[in-house]
């Protein structure tokens, strides 16, 4: 198995002692993705996560008009999960696939399972990872219902510059409901200012 300095970072020795710290890092496998692979199809179930060591993945819908609508994006760092397939165990309703060539660790439900009822840390640690990803969730709900455009790109470049960098703005657009006319008009507005 490959050294897991990453999972190390991602699980630190803050949270955890040094024995469930590789207790929990020798459940992780590394698992490489080429662009354009998906980690989750539609319709398919959600039976492993994946933390992001490098490279950019983007979860999308198709929407009942046909039109691709990212949903998130996920870099170096980051949780990819479906909770709702993950844990229920029902077909995905979003697509998850690698924007770049990427680098994850991945743990399979099972092996989930084991540290979640396991080890305590392991399980709060989950719980607040969870909690904070519906709190951004509804926080990016909320924004597309109250925000004007020009706030929520604004936001997204002060929150994640990396995401703008390396993602094209058409997928950008569509997760802030804009299109991408209004959004290279947001951008010279910015630019100008």
């Amino acid at each position: 198995m490959p050294v897991a300095h990453f999972l190390h970072h991602v699980f630190t020795s803050k949270d955890f002692t040094p024995a469930e710290q590789e207790e929990i890092i020798s459940q992780f496998r590394q698992v490489s993705f080429t662009k354009n692979d998906y980690l989750i199809k539609e319709g398919n179930t959600a039976y492993k996560y994946w933390f992001v060591e490098s490279g950019f993945v983007r979860a999308y819908v198709i929407d009942v008009q046909g039109n691709d609508i990212s949903t998130n994006f996920y870099a170096v760092g980051d949780l990819i999960i479906d909770w709702i397939s993950f844990f229920q165990h029902t077909p995905a309703k979003e697509n998850i696939q690698a924007m770049t060539d990427c680098v994850v660790w991945e743990i399979d439900f099972d092996k989930f399972q084991k540290l979640y009822h396991g080890i305590k840390a392991f399980n709060e640690h989950g719980r607040g990872t969870m909690v904070q990803g519906y709190f951004t969730l509804k926080q990016h709900s909320i924004a597309m219902l109250t925000d004007h455009a020009k706030e929520r790109y604004v936001r997204l470049l002060e929150e994640k510059p990396h995401i703008i960098q390396n993602v094209s703005l058409k997928h950008i657009a569509t997760y802030l409901g804009i299109t991408d006319t209004s959004l290279s008009r947001i951008r010279k507005e910015l630019l100008s200012e």
